[in-house]
């Protein structure tokens, strides 16, 4: 059987780009996931900065 995308982290990743981005839940279910990844870490980025937390480790990054 194939495990899928846990639905806990999908949740955290569609409330976290709704939040900041204001986008639809349709327009957000319809990203792949890879892309979904990269907005939140666009995001996280973008906070980082505007905190001068550059450095700092979010729970949103890939790496």
């Amino acid at each position: 059987m194939k495990k899928g995308y846990p639905i806990d982290k999908l949740y955290e990743e569609m409330a976290f780009i709704a939040y900041y981005f204001h986008w639809s839940h349709e327009k957000i279910m319809h990203l792949e996931h890879k892309e979904r990844q990269r907005w939140c870490q666009e995001i996280s980025q973008i906070n980082q900065k505007l905190n001068g937390e550059e450095a700092k480790k979010n729970i949103f990054d890939v790496y």
